[in-house]
């Protein structure tokens, strides 16, 4: 059931796509159904170019026939597609399970328009449910663990499972970090983001304009209410 809400508000979110836009895909279970979904009707946008999060997403999206083009030569998107792990009442998420959100941070924030889709188990009260993954430096991987630990939480290194330290595409370690709920998530971002090492964080606090949830099989769309 899970799958097929997740299918249901990928493709929600892909009838957003139209041809000539530049659009960003994101990475996760979610994400593959909106990739699937683009693969299928990739005919009906035949200017448009995609642009993909991470090097996982540029393998799902090739063998779907998507090509995806050079990032590093765009400096503006008009559409990012991506999944959250967990997102409160404000459109605030917590994203990075799969190790990307650095990258898909950087998508984000070049879209004129960001869509987050999800099945209805990934909406939450407050944040903090999931661990905040922190990506950073091999070098500093103690400072950060140590400085992370300050603020509250219980810094983990994330292993892959065959035992070895997981590798973001960028060739970093990551800190999955469980601070229980986070009051004010805003703090804790500009907290983390000082952190000398710590490249990058998960918490997605002003990407997210709009959101596709689905829950037993009825999606449902939200905008972010203007400020």
């Amino acid at each position: 059931m899970r799958d097929d809400d997740k299918r249901l508000a990928a493709e929600a979110a892909v009838a957003e796509i139209a041809d000539g836009m530049r659009v960003g895909l994101g990475s996760g279970t979610t994400v593959a159904f909106a990739i699937a979904a683009v693969g299928r009707r990739l005919a009906d946008w035949p200017s448009a170019t995609f642009f993909s999060t991470s090097q996982r997403t540029t393998n799902a999206a090739r063998d779907a026939g998507i090509p995806i083009a050079r990032f590093a030569d765009r400096a503006e998107l008009d559409l990012a597609i991506d999944g959250v792990d967990e997102v409160d009442p404000q459109f605030r998420a917590i994203k990075g399970g799969g190790g990307a959100m650095l990258r898909e941070k950087i998508i984000a924030g070049a879209a004129r328009r960001m869509v987050a889709i999800a099945d209805g188990t990934k909406r939450v009260a407050r944040l903090g449910t999931a661990p905040v993954p922190v990506e950073i430096l091999p070098f500093a991987r103690s400072f950060v663990a140590d400085r992370v630990a300050g603020l509250g939480a219980e810094p983990v290194l994330r292993m892959t499972t065959a035992g070895r330290e997981f590798r973001t595409n960028q060739g970093n370690l990551i800190l999955d970090c469980r601070f229980g709920a986070i009051a004010n998530p805003e703090k804790l971002a500009a907290d983390l983001q000082a952190i000398p090492g710590a490249l990058g964080h998960g918490l997605f606090l002003a990407e997210i304009d709009a959101l596709y949830v689905a829950a037993d099989g009825i999606v449902t769309k939200m905008e972010r209410s203007a400020p």
